[in-house]
């Protein structure tokens, strides 16, 4: 490189190395999100037989070993956060390629659960407005705001995430006054983590398998390593602590839960259980509180999603991996990719009529758990296959991602992996003809910042 070439490369704009490790923390529990297992408590209440905090944990073991192989992939590809890239540098360009597949898969069923939820906790507010009327309302606002080019931006998700905590402050002290009221006894202490009369792998199982969405987000963090400082070491702590904050903060707020509400078979409504729990702890006023707050939450968190999806989309288009001609098109008056945008909104209200939201979970858990998957492999076969000196700190920890991720991933239930297993045929088979049999590359843009 000549003096001028070297000019213009330290003159050339970068990312500044600003966020330290408690700022990745903060960033990592904002896209988690603090009331990550509300959401989901009722279906895993269900299927856990009264387990719920026992399947946080055990997704929260699954999610810390992973955690570690995201944080030593970071490391070796500081400027390319994401399991495709992983997968497809270290083990093979086409396990990449569906790597990336099943994100694409993750990203457009995120705003159909976050459709449903949002239409079945507005019914709690209007139940005389009947829930196909809320979805296609919900469907339509996603669509509408993104095709204005809106943008939540990180302040504003900082305040939603600090409201969020507030919120979880006031049922955590409702809960504490109802159970001081009346307490429980010893035993039914102990049956939220081992009920004798329902425990069984099976079911911890299946709980687990859809229990994983509220760790969803956490892998975020690795996108950030441009911007952060000692990226090699801060990058897989604030994985790691992110995924411990996360499970012990969830575990206490369904434990407290299932203190409050042990009959785990009969809720009024089961995907919004928790704002019910609420109630019965802190009366009507709870209720509304818990109910509104998530409500709020969730569609921040639809339309973000909506966003993600149509941008990763266009990402793809713009690089071939899907036809360009409709998919890499940006309207030039407001620089939004309107048909992706539209397309994902049809597929939104679409998916609140075909599917649950326990369907819709396990769905956008399916390609979550393949990429975790994905990582773990790429970790050990990176630090400890290709090493010439092996060391079990090398080998246990992806060994153990992996094998706890695929356990989690055959409990899925079997329309979430028959519907998973098509997706995932029809991308091989479409990446195949693109491709001539994958012997040309492939690219996925799955970066957040297209």
């Amino acid at each position: 490189m000549n003096s001028t070439e070297a000019t213009a490369s330290a003159l050339r704009p970068a990312l500044a190395r600003v966020l330290g490790l408690r700022e990745l923390i903060i960033y990592g529990l904002i896209v988690v999100q603090p009331t990550a297992p509300m959401p989901v408590f009722g279906v895993v209440s269900q299927e856990a037989r009264g387990h719920v905090v026992t399947t946080v944990l055990v997704g929260m073991v699954a999610m810390l070993f992973t955690a570690l192989s995201y944080g030593r992939m970071a490391a070796a590809y500081p400027s390319a956060g994401s399991a495709y890239t992983y997968v497809g540098r270290e083990l093979h360009p086409a396990l990449g390629y569906l790597t990336g597949w099943g994100m694409v898969f993750d990203y457009v069923l995120n705003p159909i659960i976050c459709c449903i939820w949002c239409s079945k906790a507005a019914g709690n507010f209007l139940p005389v407005i009947p829930f196909p009327v809320w979805a296609v309302f919900f469907a339509a606002l996603y669509t509408w705001l993104n095709l204005r080019g809106i943008e939540t931006s990180a302040r504003a998700y900082a305040g939603l995430a600090a409201g969020l905590s507030g919120v979880i402050v006031l049922f955590l002290g409702a809960a504490f006054y109802y159970l001081w009221q009346a307490p429980p006894t010893w035993a039914a202490l102990a049956r939220p983590f081992y009920d004798p009369a329902t425990f069984s792998l099976a079911t911890i199982s299946t709980g687990t398998s859809v229990v994983v969405l509220t760790y969803i987000g956490f892998d975020g963090i690795s996108t950030l390593s441009e911007e952060a400082q000692n990226p090699r070491r801060n990058i897989l702590l604030a994985t790691v602590w992110t995924c411990l904050l996360t499970g012990v903060l969830a575990s206490v707020e369904v434990y407290a839960a299932q203190l409050i509400w042990p009959d785990w078979a009969h809720y009024p409504d089961v995907d919004t259980a928790f704002v019910h729990v609420a109630g019965k702890a802190g009366g009507v006023i709870l209720f509304n509180i818990v109910n509104f707050a998530l409500l709020a939450a969730t569609v921040g968190s639809g339309v973000a999603a909506h966003l993600g999806a149509s941008r990763l989309l266009y990402g793809m288009g713009r690089d071939g991996a899907i036809p360009k001609g409709f998919f890499g098109q940006i309207e030039p008056r407001t620089h939004v990719p309107v048909n992706n945008v539209v397309l994902v909104g049809v597929a939104t209200l679409a998916g609140a009529f075909l599917v649950s939201y326990q369907l819709g979970a396990e769905l956008l858990n399916f390609g979550a758990l393949i990429a975790f998957m994905g990582v773990n492999v790429s970790a050990l076969v990176r630090y400890y296959v290709r090493n010439p000196q092996k060391r079990l700190g090398q080998l246990l920890p992806p060994l153990f991602g992996f094998a706890i991720c695929f356990g989690i991933w055959l409990s899925l239930r079997t329309p979430a992996k028959i519907g998973g297993l098509a997706w995932l045929a029809f991308g091989l088979i479409y990446g195949a003809w693109k491709t001539q049999g994958f012997r040309r590359p492939i690219e996925f843009n799955v970066s957040k910042e297209d």
